[in-house]
């Protein structure tokens, strides 16, 4: 665990000290109040103080928490695939990825839900700001990942991070949550990116069958009713097309409030068949860059194809194409309430509306697209 020191998560020994430190923050108080409404914030802050181990802090605190906000934000979660995994085998969870924080945490509660052991998560430097931040994340099992960097920097750190997820799996017997590309979809476009299977690799000498099936990835699909942060998404993807996009102080933490806070509507959570070792034998038979262009093929296919399509995307859908191929899925009435919401949301944007729009509604519409794709991937 030594040459890990700047990567991984808490131990037990370690969380007494977080927990204090936690629970003397300014913000304590607000973050109490806002998870567990007409809770007592004393009691609460008493019952913490008290937490020795990383499971009796995720059972205590995080996974009630997580509880606490679908109850307030969702109109429930749906949940399939999981009675495939097992606690004799460790997995690394490769998932497409909508919201910074709730994709992961939501899976933990499912998993804990199945009497599965909860995963490790990765955790963004870029959002690793702030003690408070850093002590509930490290506590819930997150480690870092670093963004950015020169390239000596970019691969040193991947290697950093490939050496530990492989050591997470093997030694420690810990599952692993990754998203399947550096950053969320803005785009609602789900793609897996070459690079971050091959930073899986990086660890290992062994060839890429082996290399690879000894991680057991297994894709996991998230789908929301509501897009968490649409407007926040709409906006960036405007701005980006007429200049670089410059995140300004504290925005990661505003997504990651938002996303917390925003109504989601339905949610769909799936834990898709593991990759076989017949599949990787066909990715095998491919020169070595395409080996992992096929692997990634593999993985999005298994997103499109259990990833659920709501109203909202076939709404959308048919906006944009100025279409009623999907008419069928949603009423008249369902379809003026999310024009209404699109236009409410809008307002408060900087930009050319209809265009604005047009980027909103692809983001609901690509969705549906991937899923018609199937057909031409298969």
């Amino acid at each position: 665990m030594q040459q890990f020191e700047n990567t991984r998560p808490y131990n037990d020994e370690e969380i007494p000290a977080a927990a204090a430190r936690v629970v003397d923050s300014p913000f304590f108080g607000n973050i109490a109040h806002y998870l567990f409404p007409g809770g007592d914030v004393d009691a609460l802050r008493q019952e913490l103080i008290k937490v020795k181990t990383v499971k009796e802090f995720q059972q205590k605190f995080m996974l009630q928490a997580i509880n606490s906000i679908l109850k307030q934000t969702s109109t429930g979660m749906e949940v399939s695939g999981f009675e495939q995994l097992d606690n004799q085998h460790n997995y690394m969870f490769i998932a497409n990825h909508r919201d910074i924080l709730l994709d992961a945490a939501l899976l933990q509660v499912i998993l804990d839900n199945h009497q599965l052991d909860t995963s490790e998560i990765t955790f963004g430097s870029n959002l690793m700001q702030g003690g408070l931040v850093i002590d509930i994340g490290k506590m819930n099992k997150m480690f870092r990942i670093v963004r950015g960097g020169s390239v000596h920097d970019f691969y040193r750190n991947s290697l950093e991070v490939s050496s530990y997820m492989r050591y997470a799996i093997l030694e420690k017997h810990q599952s692993v949550w990754i998203a399947q590309r550096n950053g969320r979809t803005k785009n609602g476009d789900d793609r897996t990116e070459i690079a971050v299977l091959k930073m899986f690799s990086i660890s290992s000498n062994q060839k890429f069958i082996n290399n690879m099936s000894e991680l057991n990835i297994t894709p996991i699909v998230s789908s929301y009713e509501y897009e968490p942060c649409d407007f926040l998404k709409t906006q960036e993807l405007y701005i980006s097309q007429y200049q670089p996009y410059v995140k300004e102080a504290g925005e990661d933490l505003n997504s990651i409030l938002k996303g917390i806070i925003q109504p989601k509507g339905g949610i769909c959570i799936c834990a898709t068949p593991t990759i076989s070792q017949e599949e990787l034998q066909y990715c095998d038979s491919f020169e070595k860059n395409e080996k992992f262009a096929q692997l990634a093929q593999i993985i999005d296919k298994r997103v499109y194809s259990h990833y659920k399509l709501w109203k909202t995307n076939y709404i959308a859908y048919d906006m944009v194409e100025k279409s009623g191929k999907y008419a069928e899925k949603y009423t008249p009435a369902d379809k003026l309430a999310f024009e209404d919401y699109m236009n409410n949301g809008i307002k408060s944007l900087v930009g050319e509306a209809d265009e604005l729009k047009n980027i909103f509604l692809n983001i609901y519409a690509n969705p549906v697209r991937n899923n018609e794709r199937l057909t031409i991937i298969n």
